[in-house]
């Protein structure tokens, strides 16, 4: 998935919202509204060429090696066509630099033939190309002279991604320049890509290379949509803290909000802190209407720009279950009708995709499985896809544009939920 949780320590900060919460009835998210489903290169490609994270996951400082995954760089066609079988009309996908500069200033033709094949698949099938610019990986000779440590890490970024603009402006992409990038700077100094010293250099890299890419979009692409999405962390008060980095010093060149959020937790169940330390994400309890706290927040704190939320979804053990019961379908059905109610009630939300497509390798290891198609990288050599029920349950909300207006979610909101502040003691959201 996008966003790995990151147990940090909770600052509690109490602002009310005042966007109205309660509505009778439920319409869909109109025609209008945009479907998606949503992965990244490092995590399906496989083949991947020399990388920080290639070198992190080589040099051990992962679970398991990343091999080649499910092997999108050979089985593309068919899981875009999946997508489109599905009836959404997004499809997100990074383009790794390192595939397309292998060395300083030498541009792959074989890497940048790739992306032009995928990308022209992507439209022939009837969708928009979400692109990312930077997933959280760059080039191995990046890490030879410093990353982001150096003071032109920003520059080179910038290069690469005014080069994939250039290249790819003719399918009118929606653009994410940096994917959570707090979530960037975290790993990096985790990782050991990043001296301490330095994290608040790499902090202001990125909003200089998103700067530049976004006005660079705006001047060859017109009406192109840029924005670097939010991973929205289910800690106390944590959140506004993380906006400070990013967001808030973007927010001028941010054309939408985009929001990965996945786990909630609530002053009656604090399981996503134990199990976000140990990786055991599937053992955290799930509280779906925390999306619609979640779209509250941000159109109160952002207003006026609209939202999408670029990752969603539900993980599963190893073998798709969860101790708790929940099922893919019933989980994305609820997901929906929680966006259809904030929708509702006078949020901009533009759409929605959803992590995964298929399940991938989740940035150290395999064991959590977030596909809407089940793939067995580790023990099955052929990669076969297997739809999960969720399938059949997306492709319904597609047809029909959400949910139907007679659904309630299969669980009941949670008292007190601390996803985003205290707001949902005192204007709870409830089901009608």
């Amino acid at each position: 998935m996008g966003t790995a949780f990151a147990v940090l320590a909770p600052v509690l900060i109490m602002n009310l919202v005042g966007i109205p919460h309660a509505a009778a009835d439920v319409p869909g998210l109109g025609a209008g509204f945009e479907f998606g489903v949503a992965q990244a290169g490092f995590q399906s490609e496989g083949y991947n060429q020399d990388s920080n994270y290639l070198r992190y996951s080589n040099e051990g400082k992962l679970p398991e090696r990343v091999g080649n995954s499910v092997d999108f760089y050979h089985q593309h066609s068919g899981d875009i066509q999946r997508a489109e079988q599905l009836g959404v009309k997004i499809y997100r996908l990074s383009v790794e630099w390192s595939r397309v500069e292998p060395r300083p200033g030498v541009w792959d033709p074989a890497g940048w033939a790739f992306y032009d094949t995928v990308i022209k698949e992507i439209v022939d099938a009837g969708m928009t190309p979400m692109i990312t610019l930077n997933h959280w990986v760059h080039p191995g000779w990046e890490v030879d002279r410093g990353g982001w440590n150096r003071p032109a890490m920003a520059d080179d970024m910038i290069t690469f991604g005014d080069r994939v603009v250039d290249r790819y402006q003719w399918a009118k992409p929606i653009w994410i320049t940096f994917n959570e990038p707090t979530e960037y700077v975290r790993r990096e100094l985790m990782y050991g890509g990043l001296q301490p010293q330095n994290a608040l250099r790499m902090v202001d890299g990125i909003i200089k290379a998103h700067k530049a890419i976004w006005a660079h979009v705006h001047a060859v692409q017109p009406g192109g949509q840029v924005s670097s999405n939010i991973a929205f962390m289910p800690i106390p008060g944590l959140q506004p803290s993380l906006e400070a980095l990013f967001p808030d010093r973007m927010a001028n060149t941010l054309d939408f909000i985009g929001v990965d959020q996945y786990y909630s937790v609530s002053i009656g169940d604090t399981s996503v802190l134990a199990n976000g330390a140990s990786g055991e994400y599937w053992k955290s309890s799930q509280s779906p209407e925390s999306m619609y706290y979640v779209l509250r927040y941000l159109a109160a704190k952002y207003p006026g720009k609209p939202i999408r939320i670029v990752e969603n979804g539900l993980v599963t053990d190893p073998n798709g279950h969860r101790d708790d019961g929940y099922d893919r379908a019933d989980h994305l059905r609820d997901t929906i009708y929680w966006i259809q109610r904030a929708k509702q009630d006078g949020v901009d939300v533009m759409s929605y995709n959803y992590w995964s497509l298929t399940d991938n390798y989740e940035w150290g290891d395999y064991a959590p499985h977030y596909g809407l198609y089940h793939v067995d990288a580790l023990h099955d050599p052929t990669l076969t896809r297997y739809p999960t029920d969720a399938v059949a349950a997306y492709r319904d909300i597609t047809a029909h544009h959400g949910v139907p207006v007679n659904y309630r979610p299969t669980r009941q909101p949670v008292p007190c939920s601390l996803v985003t502040n205290l707001d949902s003691c005192t204007h709870p959201a409830i089901v009608k």
